[in-house]
């Protein structure tokens, strides 16, 4: 294997591997914010706190849709201000 391939394989498996990485990380953070979505829409939210819930939904939706397009940082990014806004939202409600 000449030095050029060798380095054209390392490139791809490291390109691989950190693309894998935030797969799995959006992946996460996307399912952890659909759980408290439904938590929140279960307690009431869309009338008691609607536009935490509003937010919150739309943000995973936001997210379900980078992810879709392969843009794996971003879906984690927008799961991540959903999950923000529904535990905002999740704080209110918990407070009437």
């Amino acid at each position: 294997m000449s030095k050029r391939s060798l380095s054209l394989l390392l490139v791809l498996v490291f390109f691989s591997l950190s693309l894998s990485g935030c797969y799995f990380a959006a992946k996460k953070e996307m399912k952890t914010a659909e759980g408290l979505v439904t938590e929140l829409k279960n307690a009431g939210g869309p009338a008691k706190v609607p536009y935490e819930y509003t937010s919150a939904e739309k943000l995973l939706e936001v997210s379900r849709m980078e992810f879709n397009e392969n843009d794996y940082s971003h879906a984690k990014e927008f799961a991540t201000r959903s999950i923000s806004a529904a535990k905002a939202g999740l704080a209110e409600v918990k407070k009437r």
